[in-house]
């Protein structure tokens, strides 16, 4: 009987004391979206109990996207409940506007994710449960989704593909009637979000219109598509493994080989593309535009200079290699930036920073360095280095193509100079005239790009 009652808990807070053993540690921080509305004010008392029972910490976010004219009052309100059992609360303020082709729904979830990567946890605990499953799955099914689509929302997933956080769905296999029972049971006070009734949203269409009729016929809908939801996740996640198998052979230092990419089916080149696009949390693009960028690369020759935009991804080819990133600000420096001895010097408008370490024998002598005024400029071309004490001086251009640095990033390289006397280019060294010698203290310089999510 023991081991029935693990497989099928009883109660709610089973459910989820269930769940989160299964992920948690007692030292872990958790923090739960709460909105105010039943379902993340019922997670909240959950979480509240299970903490002092598995000494996790507990702590909770709300954001206020500006949308609703009650949005202060929720705020309010989400205050007080965490005050009232003692928890920690961030409120964030933004003021979420539609942009073109993206839903006002769209776009609050797009900003209300990206206050959740600026936070300290190793858990976002979303209220998501078997209800929003359902409605999520068929959504998918009628937006022509694939196998991925309709593999749902996961039960755990990383917030991002390179970071620590993740973001944990305790309530997915519990009814939206059973959280109402509990909050009832428990004397719990939400708000309501009046937009939730406002059938012009797809969502609360068929929330109100269609499964209502649904549950006529098919009174077990909801496990049964649940159930569905599972096996497509599986599948889904043998398409992930397959295109690793595929990345392996077909990428190096994470750049995408065209003729790897050719040794491919068609099938399994998609694939691999939707996989790495997923790496990026990029939206994926529909079958026809996805279909026309694989047969852009497939087609592209060694000099092709291939530039291609979707969502916040770009795709650029250099040398046969493909390179998927993360779409980047054009990098500018107005005036030159001038270093005064940093050890960690960000550069904002560049994306990244530069790192600097002492170190014997090698690096920059900085007691030449510090002769004139030490800057960071962008190429402005024309510019000439000598990296080699045994080669003569040469144009930097031509040096940036010897060591095969695709175009786009040439330019977004800082240059540090002094005076007018270039004297370290990042991955190429440092100027002959600079260079530290054995027994002198060098510095060592590093530029660090931002890593893109």
């Amino acid at each position: 009987m023991a081991n029935l009652r693990k497989l099928r808990p009883n109660t709610i807070l089973e459910w989820v004391e269930d769940i989160l053993r299964a992920h948690v540690s007692g030292n872990d921080h958790l923090v739960v979206a709460l909105s105010g509305g039943v379902d993340s004010v019922v997670l909240l008392h959950l979480l509240h109990m299970l903490s002092r029972l598995m000494m996790f910490r507990l702590s909770a976010v709300h954001v206020e996207h500006g949308i609703s004219p009650y949005a202060a009052q929720w705020s309010d309100f989400c205050q007080n409940q965490c005050s009232a059992l003692g928890i920690p609360i961030q409120i964030f303020r933004l003021k979420v506007q539609k942009v073109p082709q993206v839903s006002l729904e769209a776009a609050a979830r797009q900003a209300r994710y990206q206050v959740f990567k600026g936070i300290e946890a190793d858990y976002i605990v979303l209220a998501h449960h078997q209800d929003d499953q359902v409605e999520t799955v068929l959504l998918q099914l009628l937006r022509g989704a694939g196998v991925k689509g309709l593999a749902g929302m996961p039960v755990i997933r990383k917030l991002t593909s390179k970071g620590a956080i993740r973001l944990l769905r305790p309530l997915l296999n519990v009814s939206r009637e059973t959280i109402m029972q509990y909050a009832r049971q428990h004397h719990l006070s939400w708000v309501d979000d009046e937009s939730n009734s406002d059938t012009t949203y797809n969502r609360n269409f068929l929330r109100h219109a269609i499964f209502p009729l649904l549950e006529q016929r098919y009174p077990a809908y909801r496990e049964t598509c649940s159930r569905a939801s599972y096996h497509l996740g599986e599948a889904a996640q043998l398409l992930d493994e397959l295109a690793e198998i595929d990345s392996k052979c077909a990428m190096t230092a994470g750049n995408l080989h065209i003729d790897g990419l050719r040794q491919l089916s068609f099938f399994r080149a998609k694939n691999l593309l939707r996989y790495l696009f997923s790496q990026y949390g990029a939206i994926q693009p529909n079958t026809l535009k996805l279909e026309e960028i694989l047969r852009q690369l497939l087609s592209a020759r060694t000099d092709t200079k291939l530039y291609l935009v979707f969502d916040e991804i770009e795709i650029r080819c250099f040398k046969g290699l493909v390179r998927i990133q993360s779409k980047r600000m054009q990098s500018e420096i107005k005036a030159p930036f001038v270093w005064r001895g940093e050890y960690r010097w960000v550069l904002e408008s560049l994306g990244g920073m530069i790192e600097c370490v002492q170190q014997e024998g090698v690096g920059i002598n900085p007691a030449k360095l510090i002769k004139k005024p030490v800057t960071v400029r962008l190429r402005a071309g024309g510019e000439r280095f000598q990296p080699d004490c045994k080669r003569p001086r040469r144009s930097l251009k031509k040096i940036l193509q010897e060591a095969s640095l695709p175009p786009w990033e040439r330019g977004t390289l800082p240059l540090l100079f002094s005076g007018e006397h270039l004297v370290w280019v990042p991955g190429i060294g440092v100027d002959c005239t600079f260079q530290a010698l054995p027994g002198e203290l060098g510095l060592m310089l590093t530029w660090r790009p931002n890593k893109f999510d």
